[in-house]
């Protein structure tokens, strides 16, 4: 298979831009050097871009034949993590790391512009490759919707290696896949005092622990129990001395689902437990709610796809079902606007120490996957245009 065939010719080159993104990892909506050297490549490549979104790249690759467009996706943000491999391409960046494989994507998806590039003659129709920034903010492929990356754009695909599959294989499932990942912050308005008057004062660290375990109750008591949601208060902030009653608390916490009416199910049931709370403490509480990321389900018919021209990469023995996670993934700006399919990439080799989880500082993959991965998002564009060609 030719795509095969180029992945393994520029597999080396993939492997080195990799180890240079690795060493240089920027944060969220702040990648100006990975954009800058993506560009570079670009140019000597003699591919047509433009940058987007701040510090996001589209570059595309127009076929000898016309026909519909499909768009490669690859994150390019690192994480503040600090790293722990000890690999000699290990971050230069204190504090900075490559802890998700974005840097793994942006690789591949160059390699996978070598790739078709070489192969324009044969390309019914037009691939666009979409270097995005901030997904690990839930920003990135936000603002290059808001700037028109979806024009033209008929379908969209993307992959996401993972650490905690075996090398050599892939993942490609219809329906949910990631979960939507909401955020909101409670602030509790009491009265504070002397730690030894309480009936002098409205004790907000109260009324915050009270709203806390009145929140578990949407989950178990509110939703259908054949729909899975989480709601999670990850950090309280309330108080400043052990005998001063505190008169103010501020609760954060995450929403995960994948039913896009559960936005308006749950934020509203939140807003109501949260005041109805405090109310019956004498305190106040105001809600702040937001979307940061909307589900990532797959299209049926791109999913069916993806799985064939997995079996085709790897065998179809090697294509696995994994399961929808309740991470979050902004892939969902693009594939809730037109079909699409995100898919994930086995890197995981224990011998080679790759087999600690995403975000962790030792997080690491074997970059054997990384043919698999550049002919994988070649032929399904291929495969892709070829189905919906135009004659």
């Amino acid at each position: 298979m030719k795509t095969m065939e180029l992945a393994k010719k520029y597999h080396d080159y993939v492997i080195s831009m990799r180890r240079e993104f690795h060493q240089n990892p920027e944060a969220s909506m702040e990648e100006y050097n990975t954009s800058k050297r993506i560009k570079e490549e670009l140019e000597k490549m003699g591919v047509e871009y433009r940058g987007i979104a701040g510090t996001g790249v589209i570059a595309t690759i127009k076929g000898a034949h016309p026909g519909k467009c499909i768009a490669l996706r690859g994150d390019i943000d690192a994480l503040a993590v600090v790293e722990e491999t000890g690999k000699d391409y290990a971050s230069k960046n204190p504090g900075l790391m490559h802890a998700c494989g974005h840097d793994t994507h942006a690789a591949m998806l160059l390699g996978a512009v070598k790739v078709l590039n070489e192969m324009k003659d044969e390309i019914y129709g037009t691939v666009k490759f979409f270097f995005q920034p901030g997904e690990e903010v839930g920003k990135g492929a936000r603002k290059m919707v808001e700037e028109g990356a979806l024009e033209g754009v008929d379908s969209a695909m993307g992959i996401h290696i993972a650490s905690m599959l075996p090398v050599g294989t892939i993942n490609a499932e219809a329906g949910p896949r990631m979960a939507a990942a909401d955020k909101f912050k409670i602030t509790i308005t009491g009265k504070g005092g002397h730690g030894s008057a309480p009936h002098q004062c409205v004790d907000a660290v109260v009324v915050g622990g009270a709203t806390i375990m009145n929140l578990q109750s949407i989950v178990s008591r509110e939703l259908t129990p054949l729909q899975p949601a989480v709601v999670t208060i990850g950090s309280i902030h309330s108080g400043t001395r052990f005998n001063v009653i505190a008169p103010t608390a501020v609760l954060e916490g995450t929403v995960r689902y994948y039913d896009p009416e559960y936005f308006k199910t749950i934020s509203a049931a939140i807003e109501r437990i949260a005041k109805c709370t405090a109310e019956a403490y004498r305190a106040e509480a105001v809600v702040e709610y937001e979307n940061a990321v909307k589900p990532t389900i797959n299209d049926e018919e791109c999913a069916k796809l993806a799985q064939e021209t997995a079996a085709k990469i790897v065998g179809a023995e090697k294509v696995v079902m994994v399961g929808p996670e309740t991470g979050g993934e902004d892939f969902s700006e693009f594939s809730s606007i037109v079909p699409g399919v995100m898919t994930k990439l086995g890197a995981g080799n224990p011998e080679k120490g790759a087999c600690y989880p995403h975000h962790h500082g030792k997080f690491e993959v074997d970059e054997d996957a990384f043919v698999y991965g550049v002919a994988y998002y070649s032929q399904y564009a291929l495969d892709y245009l070829n189905k919906n060609k135009t004659l």
